[in-house]
């Protein structure tokens, strides 16, 4: 039994001895720096690879503290890391590491705690984050270089078209000049008309392009979209021609959705023209159909800019000629078109899109050579939608009542020239008009006229929404509302950036005209804002 004993002690020493050794080998041949540390931070223990990787001998590591040899702005984060493995379980961390040539080397450490020390396995990965950074600089590059790419040719297309506008613009105002100063008086009305329509397709574009970029003047509401969309089945009939069929395939109860009903009316029209265009000559079939999708986080991880949510998705397809992938991979980039020249913006996918993302939704494109295209239009359902939900068709045709005699506007422009016409505009109608050139002293118009024994104050607010003075048109809406609750408020607009979307939906006797627009549309919008005013106090005093 002795010798049995005294064998399997040399037995078991024989193999502790070469456990030993194995594990020096591996200590002192790995590629991996392996270090042991007290919970001091101090280095107790350190393999050879550490001069291999940063030039230091074991001697000159052990008895240090590792901070000696850690990149300053990485400290923080490795003595954070240093209380939480004493506590807790294996954590990993890349830092810099100094080498005895003064440069900085990324190690990248896999460590645990073990009774009193912390054993660390660290990996010299300063090569992959080089290549890394490299390739994250070829990407911005290349990024800059397509985004400079598509600047070049928008800003190429708004130069080509609007100089071709303006020079329309400038020849008809200097033809009618000259036919005004010959005595040619009525010859000069053709021409002004030219200047004019050339204005009026400048404007155009430029919403078009505002569109695209989901900066468009919105005016969101709730939408009935099985009201809205059988609405325009005559307009959009008649649009497409005898040669194609359309189909309605509509969701009942279909739930209201929230955004802009002219500019989906606007969107819906521009997608059945392309479906149009697509199937001729032959004819073919567009179909438009609506359904509900609720959309989890899987759903919408790779579409840009997608919330989970409750959606209608709106379809416009056609039996059309299709895109190849790549026309399809250019289709909603601003002024590209597959139209022979002069028949085609290239601005009409890219508006669409911009509108429904500046909505809040999603638009998805899918098309096949031969087989046609479907468009697939992702709006946000209104969960609070009020009873009075209203179609855009349901805006139009408002009979306008007679208003009350010396009704006054407290008009509010910070452009000299416009408040001047708008006022004139405004005058020629019998309206009286206070003017003022900032949102400071438009309050304080208002506020006088609130307290003027003379007046009763105003009757229609209309501003500027980018006004100067450090009060916005929407802010002074805002400051007038809490004088006068009932107060109309008609916000004009060239561009509204945030201070309309940032406030959400406008609230009720608010309304949007964006510029440029015709002086007649603003007075009979003037009209009918202050109409309804009046007739809504003439019920409430019944």
């Amino acid at each position: 039994m002795q010798q049995e004993l005294q064998a399997l002690n040399a037995t078991l020493e024989a193999q502790v001895s070469q456990r030993t050794a194995e594990l020096d080998q591996i200590w002192r041949n790995s590629i991996d720096l392996l270090v042991v540390l007290g919970f001091d931070g101090v280095i107790q223990a350190s393999n050879p690879a550490w001069q291999a990787t940063l030039g230091y001998r074991e001697d000159e590591l052990a008895g240090r503290h590792f901070s000696q040899f850690l990149h300053p702005d990485d400290q923080a984060a490795a003595f954070a890391r240093l209380g939480y493995l004493i506590t807790k379980s294996v954590r990993q961390i890349e830092n810099r590491y100094r080498h005895r040539d003064a440069s900085w080397r990324w190690i990248s450490w896999t460590a645990v705690a073990e009774g009193s020390r912390i054993y660390g396995v660290g990996r010299d990965i300063t090569t992959e984050k080089t290549q890394a950074e490299a390739l994250a600089r070829t990407a911005e590059a290349l990024r800059q270089a397509q985004k400079m790419e598509a600047v070049g040719q928008l800003t190429g297309g708004i130069a080509h078209d609007f100089n071709n506008m303006l020079q329309s613009v400038t020849s008809g105002i200097m033809l009618a000049r000259r036919r005004i100063g010959s005595g040619r008086i009525e010859e000069a009305s053709k021409f002004l008309d030219a200047a004019v329509e050339a204005a009026d397709r400048a404007a155009a574009l430029t919403r078009r392009l505002l569109a695209f970029g989901r900066r468009q003047t919105l005016n969101p509401k709730p939408v009935m979209l099985d009201s809205l969309i059988p609405d325009m089945w005559e307009l959009i009939e008649r649009t497409i021609g005898p040669a194609i069929k359309l189909h309605l395939q509509l969701k009942d109860g279909c739930w209201p959705v929230t955004c802009d009903p002219n500019q989906l009316e606007n969107a819906l029209l521009n997608l059945a023209i392309n479906g149009r265009d697509a199937m001729s000559p032959n004819g073919g079939c567009l179909r438009i159909e609506t359904t509900h999708d609720t959309l989890d986080a899987a759903d919408t991880q790779d579409w840009e800019g997608a919330t989970p949510g409750d959606y209608v998705c709106i379809t416009v397809s056609d039996t059309g000629t299709g895109m190849s992938p790549d026309v399809l991979a250019h289709a909603l980039e601003p002024f590209f078109t597959t139209k022979p020249n002069g028949q085609g913006t290239g601005l009409g996918l890219s508006q669409i899109y911009g509108f429904v993302r500046q909505s809040g939704g999603v638009m998805r494109l899918d098309s096949t050579v031969g087989s046609g295209t479907s468009v697939r239009l992702y709006l946000p359902r209104c969960k609070d939608a009020p009873s009075d939900v209203t179609t855009a068709a349901a805006d139009r045709g408002q009979l306008v009542q007679p208003i009350s005699d010396a009704s006054r506007v407290l008009l509010v422009e910070d452009e000299a020239s416009i408040r001047s016409f708008t006022a004139e505009a405004l005058r020629e109608t019998g309206f009286q008009v206070v003017e003022a050139e900032d949102g400071p002293s438009g309050l304080a118009a208002l506020q006088a006229a609130l307290r003027s024994l003379k007046t009763d104050g105003v009757d229609l607010l209309v501003t500027d929404v980018g006004l100067p003075g450090g009060l916005n048109g929407r802010q002074l809406a805002d400051a007038a509302r809490a004088l006068s609750a009932d107060l109309p408020v008609l916000l004009i607009t060239g561009y509204a950036g945030d201070a309309i979307a940032g406030q959400g939906r406008l609230g009720a006797g608010m309304e949007l005209l964006a510029k440029p627009f015709d002086l007649a549309v603003l007075v009979k919008r003037v009209q009918a804002m202050i109409a309804r005013r009046q007739l809504d106090q003439g019920e409430a005093a019944r």
